[in-house]
């Protein structure tokens, strides 16, 4: 690759990224909101730009091989919030990839575009869009929009449909977890597989309780090495029964799946704060 542009460079999965995508490329491009990232890679220039204005962003990808889009607001707020984030700048960045003959737009999607299904059901790649908030809701939006075009203009799209990319702390995580190692090889499927058309993945290791099925994306040559199973007596012993009425418990979509529409859900989760924690 000659040049590589990854948005969201400052969020914690951006920034395990980082690194691992600069030894693919020529050029690293890193964007974000903040002002700087502190050290660089040899081949890695940031530029702070917003996602959600097309003037900054666009330019950015022109003499781009590959977008690697994790820019956004992660969290659930109201929908006016994520509008321009989430919503506007998916479509940047898809448009922007369009004029400048981008390849291919890698994308970190969600398990929350299809968060309301029961967990007992193992949903595949091909289900129908079942969004639990607002900012599933985007995520629907965003894989609609790679479809379109891909369908109408020819450019490529991976959506890593990500569940959990933390520390296991949680009965959810013996399923969800995706370690910060197979989120990196997830990628790199996604960027050096020759020809992926339009497809969808789940960003989720190689756990024994995992939730989804991955066999439909078999094209990607994503063989995820980690299992959560290690943390599984643990987790169990020390958690309090689970409610099956409760959605938080019982979706797919965990926390996401619980709160009101609009309402933060981060604080539910339970994060280790000394890690490098963040989920889908």
């Amino acid at each position: 690759m000659k040049k590589l542009v990854l948005t969201g460079a400052a969020g914690n999965l951006g920034a395990h990224l980082r690194g691992p995508l600069a030894a693919m490329c020529d050029t690293l491009v890193s964007t974000d909101i903040v002002d700087n990232l502190g050290d660089l890679a040899a081949n890695e220039t940031y530029v702070k730009a917003d996602v959600g204005q097309m003037d900054e962003i666009g330019p950015l990808l022109e003499g781009a091989d590959m977008v690697i889009h994790f820019g956004a607001l992660v969290d659930e707020a109201p929908f006016e919030e994520l509008l321009g984030p989430n919503f506007i700048g998916a479509y940047n960045v898809w448009e922007a990839a369009y004029k400048h003959g981008v390849r291919r737009v890698v994308y970190a999607s969600s398990i929350h575009a299809v968060g309301m299904y029961p967990k007992n059901e193992a949903i595949g790649i091909d289900v129908p869009h079942r969004p639990d908030t607002f900012y599933g809701l985007a995520k629907c939006f965003a894989e609609d929009l790679g479809r379109m075009y891909w369908e109408k203009r020819g450019l490529e799209s991976v959506c890593l449909r990500i569940l959990s990319c933390a520390k296991v702390t949680n009965p959810r995580a013996v399923g969800s977890w995706l370690s910060f190692d197979d989120m990196i090889l997830l990628v790199k499927r996604a960027i050096d597989t020759p020809i992926t058309g339009f497809s969808i993945v789940y960003g989720v290791s190689d756990n024994d309780r995992a939730p989804v099925d991955n066999s439909g994306a078999r094209h990607l040559g994503y063989c995820p090495r980690d299992n959560a199973e290690q943390f599984a007596e643990e987790i169990y012993a020390s958690s309090e029964p689970l409610d099956p009425q409760d959605p938080s418990h019982y979706r797919h979509g965990g926390p996401f799946a619980g709160i009101p529409l609009g309402n933060s859900a981060m604080g539910l989760f339970n994060f280790d704060k000394d890690s490098n924690d963040d989920p889908s």
